[in-house]
């Protein structure tokens, strides 16, 4: 009776606190944004972008429309609430509802995966981890497409980062109705040095498909759970925070916030847009007005067919072997720290986000350690650190 009773007050205990995966609204608001962003994906125009053939002789291709589908989208929100279609800030009103129905949906969506990798995989890039658990978990497809979709393309850049940038906008349309009509310099400066990154996220998009998310990690419960509820709940908190938490920044601390995190944003875009251009030149481009040093390097195919890289150890990439993290860190601090230190929560993404780095580093490490061999070696030796020039 007293087991009955405590069960039945922990139960309505967790409806009260647990807010509803069943609200009608949260689901259209839902299924319509997937749905446009589905429809974006697949017809807005776009060039073809051929990604690095995979271990399996797969060659990836993409419609290269990213910042295109970027900017339709943010106007697309703005449109909406001009002609009073869409309130954008009920979707901070019914973020509760949304993360909680988005839940059901990705561990649906993540089993469906599964099976469909188990028995009908898109590419040869697929198969069992030897345990259901670490098959639901891990994923058992690195490329798998739906009805001509591309599922990861989808899950990581056209629901999770398209939403952090709608819904830190979505926030500051909040904070604008609460405060009777403006918005406090600490959310300017987060939902501005946040776009600067988003931006550069989308225009570099193609970069990102050669990146280890997409190239090494399979489409499980780990990355597209993370892409559908993580990074929509996460990776905005600090500005959700700020919407009934509004901080007066002054002139001089509003613009060095704001500086210092767009050259944080800017560094490391020019990381990763220095390695792709030496690349896409073969080597034959000077970085820092210098003749580039690399590595040659040579590995095997699953099919043992031999293909060679190059590795880069000059510029940016000559400080460290995963320089461009620090940067990123960097300015994610900097779109965290308008809260200034009234209260812990806003820092857990930099924090958060330290850890996931360091120990992407480490398993690229790993990774690339395992894929090239002794010419690995030789890289280390040329660029000894692995993240933190002469530190670690």
């Amino acid at each position: 009776m007293g087991n009955d009773i405590a069960t039945n007050g922990f139960m309505k205990f967790l409806s009260e606190v647990w807010p509803t995966p069943f609200d009608p609204y949260a689901w259209k608001m839902i299924g319509c944004y997937m749905a446009f962003e589905l429809f974006l994906m697949r017809f807005v125009p776009g060039k073809k972008f051929t990604a690095t053939v995979t271990p399996s002789g797969h060659v990836p291709v993409y419609n290269a429309n990213g910042i295109q589908c970027y900017l339709i989208s943010i106007a697309t929100l703005f449109a909406l609430n001009h002609f009073g279609i869409f309130n954008p800030a009920d979707v901070y009103d019914n973020m509760g509802k949304l993360l909680s129905s988005m839940n059901i949906f990705a561990i649906c969506f993540c089993t469906m995966l599964t099976i469909k990798g188990l028995n009908f995989p898109s590419t040869k890039d697929s198969g069992s981890n030897g345990n259901v658990i670490v098959d639901f978990f891990w994923g058992t497809e690195l490329y798998p497409r739906i009805c001509g979709w591309d599922v990861k393309q989808f899950t990581n850049c056209r629901f999770g980062m398209m939403f952090w940038q709608l819904g830190i906008i979505c926030y500051a349309f909040k904070q604008y109705q609460m405060l009777g009509g403006y918005v406090s310099s600490s959310m300017v400066v987060s939902v501005l040095v946040q776009t600067v990154y988003i931006a550069k996220f989308f225009w570099w998009e193609t970069g990102y498909f050669c990146s280890m998310d997409i190239q090494h990690d399979r489409a499980g419960y780990y990355i597209c759970w993370g892409c559908l509820v993580w990074v929509p709940s996460m990776y905005t908190m600090h500005t959700y925070f700020l919407t009934e938490h509004p901080v007066a920044l002054s002139v001089p601390t509003t613009l060095f916030f704001l500086i210092a995190g767009i050259t944080c944003v800017w560094i490391n875009y020019d990381c990763d847009r220095q390695r792709q251009e030496f690349r896409a030149f073969n080597g034959k481009l000077k970085i820092w007005g210098k003749e580039p040093d690399y590595v040659s390097a040579k590995y095997l195919t699953k099919d043992g067919e031999e293909r060679s890289s190059l590795l880069l150890c000059s510029g940016w990439w000559g400080l460290a072997r995963h320089f461009h993290y620090i940067p990123e860190i960097m300015a994610s601090f900097f779109w965290c720290v308008p809260a200034l230190f009234t209260h812990p929560l806003p820092f857990f993404y930099p924090v958060y986000l330290t850890i996931l780095l360091f120990d992407r580093a480490w398993r690229d490490d790993a990774r690339c350690a395992d894929k090239y061999k002794e010419y690995w070696g030789e890289y280390c030796k040329k660029v000894p650190s692995k993240i933190i020039p002469g530190v670690i």
